[in-house]
């Protein structure tokens, strides 16, 4: 029996309570069987127990009082440590539970973030349209960018037609000059030309009234 017992008891601490109980209930059981016996107890009112069996019975009532007096210091202790184990059980469920809401909120994060960035992997981003020389090129142009992610490298090729953008502005803008310079300078070699008209055609006039007035001359 008591080896069944001792098998449904897991907990190695309920065993010193499992200890006592039995030594009390065999103190009990030993005290009854001595009892039991037809010379412990006298058959006549008359007759009173002897010095020796009240000695022996006394001596089995003070061990079973102090068994039972540890057992119920041991049952009041498992009882408390029951309590606590319940106590630190209830904590560990709400923080098993916190942690499972917080790992729920993290499942739907993920799944989230997934989505942005299915989405922002199939959206035409403004920089796919953008009339960058070929990669092979640029990487001949900068061989030590060779190694770099293409996350790396888009951005760089990126800054470089930037600049060549910035670097052939500045050269139309040159060139607009020069052409605005030269529209100039055309303007006024024009405004030259017709004023030098302007005078060839007086100095015609005037020559044509000299050749008359010579020609009026003649005998």
């Amino acid at each position: 029996m008591s080896t069944e017992i001792d098998s449904l008891i897991a907990d190695s601490s309920l065993t010193p309570l499992l200890n006592t109980s039995r030594d009390t209930l065999q103190a009990t059981l030993e005290l009854l069987h001595f009892l039991s016996q037809p010379d412990t107890i006298p058959t006549s009112s008359s007759q009173s127990l002897s010095l020796e069996t009240q000695l022996l019975i006394s001596r089995y009532h003070k061990n079973i009082n102090a068994s039972l007096s540890i057992l119920r210091g041991q049952n009041r202790n498992a009882i408390l440590d029951v309590r606590r184990t319940k106590e630190e059980t209830a904590k560990a469920r709400t923080e098993v539970d916190r942690l499972h809401l917080q790992l729920q909120n993290l499942y739907y994060e993920q799944r989230y973030l997934v989505g942005e960035i299915r989405g922002c992997e199939g959206y035409d981003h403004a920089y796919a349209a953008l009339p960058l020389i070929s990669l092979e090129e640029f990487l001949s142009l900068f061989p030590e960018h060779t190694e770099l992610p293409e996350t790396e490298l888009m951005p760089l090729r990126i800054q470089h037609e930037e600049a060549e953008r910035k670097k052939l502005e500045t050269e139309r803008q040159e060139l607009v000059k020069k052409k605005l310079e030269l529209q100039k300078e055309n303007s006024k070699r024009k405004e030259d030309l017709r004023k030098l008209d302007e005078r060839l055609e007086k100095f015609l006039e005037g020559a044509r009234g000299i050749e008359e007035v010579l020609e009026g001359m003649k005998f």
